[in-house]
């Protein structure tokens, strides 16, 4: 990436590692303040933009063989190396608290994360909060998550922002990272985001 383009504090592929949290086909059914669905995709429109930079990325999930469930096939298709390196948590709720967790995060040796976990309320903003606290930049990325109710939705977007957790949305964490839409890898996500805008061809929101 031209130096031109980077700005003081920015997210890049270069310094950055993805964390995906959770996104298991169970634990999606408790997404209700946006589809389910939209967040799965925007969680997969992550996996690929990471994977486009090459990216280290850091799975985990909780209880796959109770109610959560295995992770959504689609998201395991688009990660298969992360996927099969996921750290399997027993119970924990703060994934951080987890220590085969945090050891993959500090063995990417990146200081800035970003964060998508199936639900804001519960599976985001531990984790989150607990990495600022450690020292790592964090960008919350909100719509690959979601809550059951909005007043969840609403406080733990709070209090991760009081804490320092950085909000954002799956498209600007991706154009933060492109920065150029015509390198070749701008070239190749530019569709996964004019899909998800409304009122472009492809859009399926």
């Amino acid at each position: 990436m031209s130096k031109k383009y980077i700005m003081s504090g920015q997210f890049t592929p270069e310094n950055c590692a993805l964390i995906l949290i959770d996104h298991q086909v169970g634990t999606l059914q408790f997404v209700h303040t946006m589809s389910p669905e939209t967040s799965l995709r925007n969680a997969i429109t992550l996996a690929k933009a990471a994977t486009a930079y090459g990216m280290p990325v850091v799975m985990t999930t909780s209880q796959e063989d109770h109610a959560q469930g295995p992770t959504a096939p689609a998201l395991q298709a688009a990660l298969p190396d992360a996927y099969k390196n996921r750290v399997k948590r027993t119970g924990i709720v703060n994934a951080w608290a987890d220590p085969n967790f945090s050891a993959a995060v500090l063995a990417t040796g990146r200081k800035k994360l970003i964060m998508a976990a199936v639900t804001t309320d519960i599976c985001l903003v531990f984790p989150a909060i607990s990495a600022v606290q450690e020292g790592f930049d964090v960008l919350a990325v909100l719509d690959a998550s979601g809550s059951g109710f909005d007043v969840q939705e609403h406080l733990a977007r709070r209090r991760m922002a009081s804490a320092g957790v950085v909000l954002t949305t799956t498209n600007t964490a991706v154009a933060e990272l492109v920065q150029d839409w015509s390198t070749p890898q701008g070239t190749e996500l530019v569709p996964l985001i004019m899909a998800s805008e409304p009122n472009t061809p492809g859009y399926v929101g």
